[in-house]
């Protein structure tokens, strides 16, 4: 019985632990994900002579042939906007992080 208390306390203790681990890996990698993004629209405009206000499409940045070669997906399921060059690309999951 005592065996038992001492695993539900020390799971009390470490499963919160685990969540805040696991929000902030994914808050990293959604954070790198949107800078390798946005590093490819910058790309794609100087290269295409584009102004700031223009807005690539998935096919003008990912692809074999393309700045990337896929659109990284969002480790906590949400979606990216690109939005035009001069504007970060943003999360569904998280719109006010950069």
């Amino acid at each position: 019985m005592i065996v038992v208390a001492i695993i539900g306390i020390l799971a009390a203790i470490a499963i919160p632990g685990f969540r805040n681990a696991i929000e902030t890996s994914q808050t990293r990698a959604c954070g790198l994900n949107r800078k390798q993004i946005d590093g490819a629209k910058m790309r794609w405009a100087l290269e295409n002579k584009q102004p700031p206000t223009a807005e690539p499409t998935d096919a003008d940045l990912f692809g074999p042939a393309a700045y990337l070669d896929h659109k990284p997906d969002c480790p906590a399921s949400g979606t990216y906007a690109l939005n035009p060059v001069e504007k970060p690309c943003t999360c569904s999951m998280r719109p006010h992080t950069n």
